[in-house]
């Protein structure tokens, strides 16, 4: 049972400039998604950082807000909050699979995503992981963006190409400057 089970976190980024994040959430199930949010607030300002919050009709618009912000807003990071209880029809597996795989393909691009997407059997599951004296997914989430935010601050300007040389480093001896 994972609720035994002890956990390592890496401690939190310093940043020398704060970071500023959009906390996108789903609140179809509200109180759990006010537990993911209370989390998710208190990592980023313990880290200096500040945040806007906005809301989407479910986890499946997810990632398409989040796309939307990293096009035409200025943000660092993004933390996606949601909860997807398991019902009676394969609708649940279509919700998690691609609200993640929507998210995973915005991170593989370079945008820096906390998934707080919580996939549970049942409430009782989703209380006990969404409440910041629990659980704290919400936390762990924000805290997963920010970590992002520092590897993507520290990486930026050191682009190293894709293994291709411009054409100079080609040019043998004795050749002309054509």
């Amino acid at each position: 049972m994972a609720g035994s089970e002890s956990h390592f976190s890496l401690p939190l980024p310093a940043f020398e400039r704060p970071a500023k994040l959009l906390i996108v959430v789903a609140p179809y199930y509200r109180d759990i998604a006010d537990d993911l949010i209370a989390g998710a607030k208190a990592v980023i300002e313990s880290c200096g950082a500040s945040w806007e919050l906005i809301e989407v009709p479910g986890a499946l618009e997810l990632p398409t807000a989040i796309a939307m912000a990293e096009r035409q807003a200025n943000f660092d990071g993004y933390v996606a909050l949601g909860c997807v209880i398991r019902g009676e029809t394969t609708h649940y597996d279509t919700v998690c699979n691609d609200s993640s795989r929507g998210l995973m393909l915005l991170g593989l691009q370079g945008a820096c995503i906390g998934n707080g997407i919580l996939t549970v059997e049942n409430r009782a599951q989703a209380v006990v992981r969404a409440a910041p004296s629990e659980q704290d997914k919400g936390g762990g989430a924000a805290a997963a963006a920010l970590h992002l935010i520092a590897l993507s601050r520290r990486w930026s300007g050191q682009r190293k190409g894709m293994g291709f040389k411009p054409v100079d480093e080609f040019r043998v001896a004795g050749t002309s400057e054509a």
